[in-house]
């Protein structure tokens, strides 16, 4: 105990966590400065699409079992077609609205079903891609955070391990006391890097596992809409 006591009084330095960071290098500090608005830059984003993956499933489910319900599709776009308020429902009415003027509530005509069958395709396929574009904006940023994070506190390791080996160049002392607060500084550097990399990894892995399940989910209605379009264009819906 008494050497313990020994080395204490020997270090003289704070070892919390806002000590290590007040003592550390004006380079160290940036980079755990940086390292911790990447982490909470991250976890803003972690939690705003987990928010957003709930409620567009959920309204989702709602939008096809009204889709499904065998009611009028007019009906339907009545109700939604000044408020679609998810990605689903903005595809429904992007056809509908394109459906609408290529001929298809006066009727089906032969003369136009192809064309307006082809402008129906490319309407929904413009606006799945669009609404996919947006579920996904984000994502990019935990996958920079994921990937340069722990790079990031790695060059704050080695400048904190640099930082020791001049002490001890400067005393010629390699005790404890010369280089214990450098690389605790380095360490901490590490710690911070990864705190801010794997949420950011799990997060990324996660939602992009769940962006592509959505989009399935989405273009496989869009097919199934333009096929109900198309029966109706050919007079047989």
């Amino acid at each position: 105990m008494a050497s313990e006591g020994v080395v204490t009084g020997e270090l003289g330095t704070d070892f919390s966590i806002m000590g290590m960071i007040q003592a550390a290098d004006p380079v160290v500090q940036v980079v755990m400065g940086g390292l911790a608005l990447a982490s909470i830059w991250s976890w803003a984003v972690i939690i705003d699409k987990s928010m957003t993956f709930s409620s567009i499933k959920g309204k989702a489910k709602k939008f096809e079992d009204q889709f499904w319900s065998g009611k009028p599709l007019d009906d339907l776009f009545r109700r939604v077609k000044d408020k679609p308020d998810h990605p689903m429902a903005r595809v429904f009415v992007a056809a509908m609205e394109e459906f609408g003027r290529g001929g298809g509530k006066n009727g089906p005509d032969p003369r136009f079903a192809l064309s307006t069958q082809e402008r129906l395709d490319k309407v929904m396929g413009v606006a799945v891609n669009r609404e996919l574009e947006k579920a996904q904006s984000q994502l990019s940023v935990l996958a920079t955070i994921g990937s340069a994070a722990p790079f990031v506190g790695l060059f704050g390791t080695v400048w904190g391990i640099m930082n020791s080996f001049q002490g001890i160049a400067e005393t010629g002392d390699a005790n404890l006391a010369v280089v214990a607060p450098g690389i605790a500084e380095a360490l901490f550097a590490t710690a911070i890097g990864l705190a801010a990399a794997i949420p950011a990894v799990v997060g990324y892995n996660r939602y992009s596992a769940a962006l592509n399940s959505y989009a399935v989910r989405l273009e496989g209605f869009a097919n199934e809409f333009s096929a109900i379009l198309s029966r109706r264009l050919d007079g047989q819906g």
